[in-house]
C-alpha cells in the first residue's frame, strides 16, 4: 500500500523537499485541478435519468414490445390541455387537433395518442373541459428526456386557448433532475459556512480550517471530472452526481482532518517541517489508504447489481474515494510542506486552547474509555440493546418504488400527476399490460395498429380462447377490468363489446391485454401481487410478457434481492482481507464486520420510522413522503454506509495499533487510541453528517432520505460505537483481539 522508506523518502525530497519544489508541485497540481474543472464542464448533460429497472427484466421487454410493435404501452410524456370552455368547443378542438398534429410531426416522436380528433372518451376529464395527449419518444433515455423537456418548454409556454401541463416519466425525470441540481446549489451554500465553524472548532486555527476546505474542492472537481470520462463509456445516473460530490467533499475533509493534526502534532513535539509532513503520510496517510481502498471496494460491490442507478454509485464512489484519498496524499502534504508552523496561524481559540503538554490521562475520551473499560459487559449489553430497539422499525419495512407523489406539492409535474388521478376516469400510467406475441385473434381484425414485421409467422388462435383469458384475468383480486381484442371484462364477464379501438390491441406481432387495477399506487406491494397473479395465471402462449409499473417493481425488487447475497458477500469478503491485511488479526476484522452491520440494521430503522411510519416534516421541513421505502435503498444504503463506517474505524484503529506496536497494553492502547482520535473522528463525522444532510435541502425525497440515512449512520457510528462498543469489546477480548499477529511477536 506505501512505498518501501527508500522510494517514499525519495517521492518527499522530490515533491516537497525544498520550498521550490514543493511551489512546482502546487503548481502542477493546480494545473490539474484547472483541467478536471474544464473536463467537468457540461457533465450534467451527459448524465441520464432512470435506470431503476434491469434492462433485460420481462416488464422492460413488455414495454419495448408494446411501443415497437404496437404504438402502445407507457407514455414518456402526457400533456395535460386545459380551456375556460369545454373541450369539444370549435375553438379548443381546433387548438387540440393543431396541437396533435405538432407533436405527431415531430421527429423525435414514435408515436401519438390524443382526445383529438377522435375525441376518445376516456381522454376527456369529467367535467369536459380537459384532455389528454400522451406521447412517446424514440431513442435513448437521454434522447427522451432531452424530447421530453424541449416539448414540454414549447406547449407550457404558448398561449392560446388552451392551457398545457405535463406529466408521465419524462417529466417526472426532468423535474427530479431540476430539484437535485437546484438543491445543490442551495446545498452548496449552506454547507460551506457551516463545515469551516466545525473545522474552526476542531483546529482553532483559520489557516489549518481552510486546508481539508480546498482539499474537498480539489476531491469535488475531479470527481466530477472522473464522472464525465465514465459517461463516455457507461450510462451514468444523474442522481450520482449530488451523493457523489457530497460524499467526494465529506470523504475529503475527513482524510485531510487525520493528516493534519497528525502533522500539527508531530510539529508540537519539535519536528522539522520535512519530517513533521513523512510522519503524518507514513502513519496518518497509511490510514487513508486503507479507508479509501475498503471504500472503493465496498462501494464497487453495487456493481453485481443489474441496475444503472447501482453500477453508477459503483463506478462513481470508486472514483469519489480515490479522487478524495488522492487529494489528501498528494495536495495537502504539499501545502503543509509549504505552511511549516504557520499552519498555526490566526488561532482564534488560543487563549482557551488545552495546553499541548497535557497529559493524555486527562483528556475527556481517555477518560470515557477507562470508565468503558471497567465495565465492558454492562456497556456492551447496554448499547446492543438500545441499537435493537432502533432497529426494530425496519422489521416494518413495506417496499415499493416512488413515482411522482415524491415530488412537493408546489411542483408543476405534481399537481398534473394528481389531476390524472382525480379528474378522469382511467389512468393508463398505472395499468399493467399482458403481452401474447405471435398471437393474434382469428380471423384477423383488417385495422391494425402495427404494419406486418418480418419474423416468425403468427399463431392465429379463437376469439373465445383471449375471450376466457381475459375473463379470468378480469376475476383476480385487485383488478377492476381489462380491455383487449375481444371486449372489456369486469368480475369474469364482459361488459363491452369490441369496438373500433379493439383494432389497436391484435396484429400481426401478436395481441396484448390492458389490466387497469384497483389500486391507485401500482408502485406498492399491492401493485406487485398483482404482478405476480398476472405472471401466475396460465396464458394462451409460453412466451407471455407482463409489464407496467407494477411489473417494474416486481422485476427491479427480484433483481436486487437475488444479488443482495451476493453483494453482502463481497462486502464483507473485501472488508475482512482489507482488515487483516491493515491490522494483521483475525478477531479486530470480524469485530468491524459485525458491529457496523449492527450500526447499519439500525439506521434502517430509524429511517424507516421516520420516512415510512412517522413525520419526516419535523425533522426535514415539508416532505412527500409515501408509506413505502424504495426498494433500491437498502442495496445504496448498506454498501455507503458499511463503507463510511470501515472509515471511523481505520481512524480508530490506526491509533490504538501504534501504541499497541510500543508494548503498551491492549486497555490502554485502546484509551490513548480513542483520546487521541476522538475529538478528530467526531469532528470528522460533524462535517460529514452536515454535508449528507444539506442533501435534505433537496425537494427531493429520495435524496433526502439518503443524505438523512447516511448522516444518522456516522452519527451512531462515532457515538455508539466507535466510543462505547469498539473499547468495550476490546477490553473484553483483551490479547486475543492481536491473533495471530501478536502471537508471532511474542515469539
Amino acid at each position: 500500500m506505501l512505498l518501501h522508506q527508500p522510494r517514499r523518502r525519495f517521492w518527499a525530497t522530490a515533491v516537497y523537499g525544498t520550498s521550490r519544489r514543493a511551489v512546482v508541485s502546487l503548481l502542477v497540481l493546480c494545473l490539474v485541478a484547472t483541467a478536471a474543472a474544464v473536463g467537468a464542464y457540461g457533465v450534467g448533460e451527459r448524465l441520464a435519468p432512470g435506470g431503476w429497472t434491469p434492462a433485460d427484466a420481462q416488464s422492460t421487454r413488455a414495454d419495448a414490445f408494446l411501443a415497437d410493435r404496437f404504438g402502445a404501452g407507457q407514455p414518456h410524456l402526457v400533456l395535460l390541455a386545459t380551456a375556460k370552455e369545454p373541450v369539444d368547443s370549435p375553438r379548443a378542438q381546433q387548438a387540440g387537433q393543431e396541437l396533435t398534429s405538432r407533436l405527431a410531426t415531430d421527429p423525435r416522436t414514435a408515436w401519438v395518442h390524443g382526445y383529438w380528433p377522435h375525441r376518445t372518451p376516456h381522454l376527456r376529464s369529467r367535467d369536459g373541459r380537459s384532455a389528454l395527449v400522451a406521447v412517446r419518444f424514440s431513442g435513448e433515455e437521454k434522447d427522451v428526456l432531452a424530447a421530453g423537456k424541449d416539448i414540454a418548454a414549447r406547449e407550457t409556454q404558448r398561449a392560446g386557448a388552451l392551457t398545457v401541463s405535463v406529466a408521465g416519466e419524462a417529466a417526472l425525470f426532468s423535474e427530479m433532475e431540476r430539484l437535485s441540481t437546484d438543491g445543490a446549489m442551495v446545498a452548496e451554500i449552506i454547507v460551506a459556512p457551516l463545515v469551516l465553524l466545525i473545522l474552526l472548532w476542531a483546529f482553532g486555527s483559520l489557516v489549518a480550517a481552510l486546508l481539508p476546505v480546498a482539499v474537498g474542492a480539489f476531491a469535488v472537481l475531479t470527481t466530477t471530472a472522473l464522472l464525465r470520462l465514465l459517461s463516455e463509456t457507461m450510462t451514468v445516473s444523474v442522481f450520482v452526481l449530488n451523493i457523489a460530490s457530497a460524499l467526494g467533499f465529506g470523504l475529503a475533509v475527513d482524510y485531510s482532518l487525520l493528516l493534519v493534526s497528525r502533522f500539527r502534532e508531530e510539529l508540537a513535539r519539535g519536528a522539522r517541517t520535512v519530517e513533521a509532513v513523512e510522519c503524518a503520510v507514513r502513519t496518518a496517510g497509511r490510514a487513508v489508504a486503507f479507508s479509501a481502498t475498503t471504500i472503493a471496494a465496498v462501494l464497487g460491490t453495487l456493481m453485481v447489481f443489474p441496475l444503472t442507478l447501482t453500477r453508477s454509485l459503483a463506478a462513481g464512489g470508486a472514483a469519489v474515494a480515490l479522487c478524495s484519498a488522492g487529494g489528501a496524499l498528494l495536495v495537502l502534504p504539499v501545502l503543509l510542506a509549504l505552511l511549516g508552523k504557520r499552519v498555526n496561524s490566526l488561532d482564534l481559540f488560543a487563549r482557551w486552547r488545552t495546553r499541548p503538554d497535557r497529559p493524555v490521562s486527562e483528556g475527556r475520551w481517555y477518560r470515557l474509555a477507562v470508565w468503558v473499560t471497567r465495565r465492558p459487559v454492562l456497556v456492551t449489553l447496554g448499547t446492543l440493546l438500545l441499537l435493537g430497539l432502533l432497529a426494530a422499525p425496519g422489521a416494518g419495512a413495506r417496499f415499493g418504488m416512488y413515482d411522482d407523489r415524491i415530488l412537493p406539492s408546489s411542483s408543476p409535474v405534481a399537481q398534473a400527476s394528481q389531476r390524472l388521478r382525480t379528474d378522469f376516469a382511467a389512468e393508463s400510467g398505472s395499468a399493467a399490460t399482458v403481452v401474447l406475441p405471435d398471437v393474434h385473434v382469428a380471423p384477423p381484425v383488417p385495422a391494425v395498429a402495427a404494419a406486418a414485421l418480418p419474423g416468425p409467422a403468427p399463431h392465429p388462435v379463437s376469439s373465445s380462447t383471449v375471450h376466457t383469458y381475459a375473463a379470468r384475468l378480469s376475476r383476480l383480486p385487485g383488478v377492476r377490468q381489462v380491455q383487449t381484442a375481444t371486449g372489456i371484462y369486469r368480475d369474469g364477464r364482459r361488459t363491452a363489446a369490441a369496438g373500433p379501438w379493439a383494432a389497436g390491441f391484435t396484429g400481426p406481432a401478436g395481441t396484448w391485454l390492458s389490466v387497469t387495477p384497483t389500486t391507485d399506487s401500482p408502485l406498492s406491494p399491492d401493485g406487485r401481487q398483482l404482478t405476480e397473479r398476472l405472471r401466475e395465471e396460465p396464458a394462451p402462449t409460453a412466451a407471455a410478457l407482463v409489464g407496467g409499473p407494477g411489473a417494474r417493481l416486481t422485476d427491479t425488487e427480484k433483481a436486487l434481492s437475488d444479488r443482495l447475497p451476493l453483494a453482502m458477500v463481497l462486502t464483507v469478503a473485501a472488508t475482512l482481507l482489507l482488515m487483516f491485511a491493515y491490522t494483521r488479526s483475525l478477531l479486530v476484522p470480524v469485530k468491524a464486520v459485525v458491529l457496523n452491520a449492527l450500526s447499519l440494521a439500525a439506521t434502517f430503522g430509524i429511517i424507516v420510522a421516520v420516512f415510512q411510519q412517522g413525520r419526516p416534516e419535523a425533522l426535514l421541513g415539508t416532505v412527500n413522503s409515501p408509506a413505502t421505502t424504495d426498494v433500491v435503498i437498502p442495496a445504496v444504503m448498506f454498501c455507503t454506509a458499511f463503507g463510511l463506517s470501515m472509515d471511523y474505524e481505520v481512524f480508530l484503529l490506526s491509533r490504538i495499533l501504534e501504541e499497541h506496536r510500543r508494548g503498551t497494553p491492549t486497555t490502554l492502547a485502546v484509551a490513548v487510541g480513542l483520546q487521541r482520535t476522538g475529538r478528530l473522528f467526531t469532528s470528522a463525522a460533524l462535517v460529514f453528517a452536515v454535508v449528507m444532510a444539506s442533501l435534505a435541502a433537496c425537494d427531493l425525497v429520495l435524496l433526502q432520505l439518503i443524505g438523512f440515512g447516511l448522516a444518522v449512520a456516522v452519527a451512531l457510528d462515532c457515538t455508539l460505537v466507535r466510543a462505547l462498543l469498539v473499547p468495550a469489546v476490546m477490553s473484553l477480548a483483551g490479547r486475543a483481539n492481536w491473533w495471530p499477529a501478536g502471537r508471532r511477536r511474542a515469539r
